[in-house]
Parts: structure tokens; C-alpha cells; sequence
């Protein structure tokens, strides 16, 4: 785990790129259970996996893999507890659970293009 990396003072390359393709696993199994339940639309999960999948590219095109930031970190919070939401047999809290699965939607494009947008502005100053 990343938190324990840092602890421990044992951060490496592989671990900054292996603790969020672990994260994402973790995110993406039980969405994509959601979505077969009917508890969640295809398409709030596809904008997850495409966010997903263009940094994690974006990323390894990097001459130096960065750890994840503030939002990043934010938007996976969220994730796993509006998960832990739409799978509680409590059918009281549906609602809570869909804006929880919304929130998380609109914190993966936001972190995203946080990630991302910065440093494309750093590029053009540098041109």
C-alpha cells in the first residue's frame, strides 16, 4: 500500500505505478457487478474507465512517474464509499448512494483534468 511506502520510507517507481492500477481494480470489479445489478448506468462507469485508462497511459509516457494527488486520491475515496453504498442491502439510502456514484463520477473527470492540464501548461511555456 502506498500509505505504508511512505511510512516506511520504501517508495519506488514500480509502487508509485502498481498502487493505483491496484486502486482501479478495486473500483472497476464492483461497478462493473453494479452495472449487471441494474443499480448503476453503463455509461457513469465507462466515463470512470475512460478517465482510467488515458491517465494510466498518460502516465507511462512520463519520463517520471509521479504518485497520485490530492484529487486523485479524493476521487478514489470516493469511488470505494459510493460503492460500499450501492452494495448495502439498506434500501433506504438508494438516493444518497446515487448522488455518492454521481459525486464520484464528476471528481474522476475533474481529477483528471487536473492531472493532466497543468502540466500541458507547462509545456506550452516552455515552447
Amino acid at each position: 500500500d502506498g500509505y505504508l511506502a511512505r511510512r516506511l520510507n520504501q517508495v519506488t517507481d514500480l509502487g508509485k505505478f502498481l498502487d493505483p492500477l491496484v486502486d482501479k481494480l478495486l473500483v472497476l470489479a464492483p461497478l462493473l457487478m453494479l452495472i449487471e445489478l441494474g443499480q448503476i448506468p453503463a455509461w457513469g462507469v465507462f466515463v470512470v474507465l475512460a478517465r482510467e485508462l488515458a491517465i494510466a497511459g498518460w502516465r507511462v509516457s512520463q519520463p517520471k512517474i509521479s504518485g497520485a494527488n490530492l484529487w486523485g486520491k479524493l476521487k478514489t475515496v470516493t469511488q470505494i464509499g459510493a460503492i460500499a453504498l450501492l452494495i448495502a442491502p439498506i434500501t433506504a439510502q438508494t438516493i444518497y448512494a446515487q448522488i455518492a456514484f454521481w459525486l464520484a463520477v464528476a471528481l474522476t473527470i475533474i481529477s483528471g483534468a487536473i492531472y493532466v492540464l497543468p502540466r500541458q501548461a507547462g509545456r506550452i511555456e516552455k515552447i
